[in-house]
């Protein structure tokens, strides 16, 4: 291996930072080659308990880190798209699918590293298809993994000679709870429990550890590998912290349960090889199939006692007001009790809008934060009355049934609205503040004064849903809106060609900014046109805007 004449801690650190990198490389890779079937499997994890078991394990063996897995939980509960008893297998999954990885890094395959990069390279260059340059990615990941992990090995065994090292270790054998703690800190700080275990096998190959003091290294990994999910936890609701402290409760449990049986557990595994990195490799192995096993059984149960331990606060209780099952009872009911949720929706929809323009005033965390949240509280109310009005209309006459279409039309114009803000705007805000960019004075005055236009436009279309004949002035106020636009523009290219500093800084973020606001206004009357049976708008990008469908 070429050291570059560099010392040995170097080495070490880049053999970790290399190792890191080839396991990011090809996990990055495999769930851009998996990402269509890593959405199917997720949709199905709540028909089985052995079904959600094997995901867990092809979705690590995809993102090579159960902690990467199971913040990925995390987020899916804080937008409440899953729910605890949901997922309970997917994190026990996700344990056994961590071993995968330490079991390939066991075998000597260092000496085909560098060909498998060569032939990793050389596919990526040559081939102009997306779903092979990947494969070849995924070779050149793992060939960097394995790259890293001999550097790894060859720094220890020289290390293994110091003297100094040789008694350090010696000092702290008697108390194998320093190993478990620097292994802990450490998977923590690198956020891989592979490349933990990882080193934890060269160490050992290297004598400068036991097989004993390699296996409570391994134990400190699994417990270090939930600060993922913790960390990404921190600022989620309920239903993501359940899901993050679950991941650590399951894996503290498991290693109280072996840390006392450790010797055992390595005369079972010794009998099978004697080699170090084979020994924690199986050691590992053993101990999280032993763990599934245990649980298994007491899956619900854990999922109830952690729902009791976060239950839901009084923020979390957010959802579905007036959608009941006996407004089915009638059809005039269940129509009234729809338009009620909607004008719910509507409401939070037209107060993101009025608080958007604050997020370029002053750089707020939380108004960033509350922006998001109200986001997706409109993507939960969408889904519920889009679900409650098709299964209606499946039970309703004809004309019910258009009139539940035009309701499911303007809820969609309503969550892509919020989306709009959500995504486009909240990204311009964050994009100003980073780069420490300012408008100009006029600049900031006509965005401000087409905020006040745009609320007002949106004001008047809510309003006009649910009284037609306001339909027209809706119209109009969005037209005046739409010249208002260009007069801007334009008033933005005078600056422009000015040489303003403030303007040409932040002309993208204003002509963007100025393009979202029109596309909301629109968004918020497209059901008027319908209404009033007009035309649809000639400027293509109401056009746009008009002519969108869910």
């Amino acid at each position: 291996m070429v050291n570059f004449n560099n010392s040995y801690f170097i080495i070490l650190l880049a053999g970790v930072a290399i190792f890191l990198y080839g396991s990011a490389l090809a996990s990055q890779s495999l769930e851009k080659l998996m990402a269509s079937k890593i959405t199917t499997l997720l949709n199905r994890v709540s028909s089985s308990q052995f079904l959600s078991i094997s995901v867990g394990i092809g979705l690590t063996t995809i993102l090579q880190s159960s902690g990467a897995v199971t913040s990925m939980l995390v987020g899916l509960g804080t937008a409440k798209v899953i729910k605890l008893p949901q997922v309970m297998g997917i994190i026990i999954g996700t344990a056994i699918g961590s071993t995968l990885t330490v079991q390939l890094i066991s075998f000597e395959l260092s000496v085909f590293a560098l060909p498998v990069f060569i032939v990793g390279f050389m596919i990526y260059f040559l081939t102009r298809k997306q779903a092979i340059r990947h494969i070849a990615t995924v070779l050149m990941g793992f060939a960097l993994l394995f790259v890293g992990l001999r550097m790894i090995s060859e720094s220890a065994h020289y290390f293994a000679k110091l003297d100094l090292l040789a008694e350090f270790f010696q000092s702290i054998r008697d108390n194998s709870f320093y190993f478990f703690a620097f292994a802990t800190v450490f998977c923590a700080f690198v956020q891989s429990s592979a490349v933990t275990i990882g080193l934890a096998m060269s160490l050992a190959s290297a004598g400068v550890i036991s097989n004993h003091d390699a296996m409570i290294w391994v134990f400190g990994a699994n417990i270090g590998t939930t600060s993922t999910a913790l960390f990404a936890s921190v600022g989620s609701n309920y239903i993501g912290k359940q899901i993050a402290w679950a991941h650590f409760f399951y894996k503290t449990a498991s290693v109280l349960i072996f840390y006392p049986a450790t010797s055992y557990l390595l005369e079972a595994v010794e009998s099978f090889s004697r080699t170090p990195s084979r020994v924690i490799a199986n050691g590992h192995f053993l101990f999280n199939i032993v763990s599934a096993m245990v649980f298994f059984p007491f899956i619900k149960k854990g999922a109830e006692l952690i729902e009791n331990m976060f239950p839901k606060s009084a923020s979390d209780e957010f959802g579905a007001e007036f959608l009941t099952l006996n407004t089915y009872q009638n059809s005039s009911l269940a129509i009234s009790y729809a338009q009620r949720e909607i004008m719910r929706m509507a409401d939070i929809v037209l107060n993101m809008i009025k608080d958007s323009v604050h997020l370029f005033e002053t750089e707020d965390p939380l108004l960033v934060q509350s922006i998001k949240e109200r986001d997706n509280q409109v993507d939960f109310l969408y889904r519920e009355i889009k679900m409650f009005l098709l299964d209606h209309a499946n039970k309703s006459n004809t004309v019910v049934h258009q009139n539940i279409m035009n309701m499911i039309m303007f809820i969609s114009d309503l969550e892509r609205a919020a989306d709009s803000i959500d995504i486009n705007i909240r990204t311009l805000a964050i994009k100003k503040h980073a780069l420490k960019l300012e408008f100009s004075q006029q600049g900031l005055i006509e965005i401000q004064m087409m905020h006040a236009q745009v609320v007002k436009v949106a004001s008047m279309g809510i309003n006009a849903y649910d009284t037609p004949h306001m339909c027209e002035i809706a119209i109009q106020l969005k037209r005046d809106l739409a010249r208002l636009e260009i007069q801007y523009r334009e008033n933005h290219i005078s600056r422009l060609n000015q040489g303003l500093r403030e303007t040409i800084n932040t002309s993208s973020i204003h002509l963007d900014l100025l393009s979202e606001y029109r596309r909301i206004a629109s968004l918020l009357c497209n059901h008027a046109y319908a209404t009033t049976k007009l035309k649809p708008p000639e400027h293509p990008e109401d056009r746009k805007s008009a002519g969108e469908e869910s």
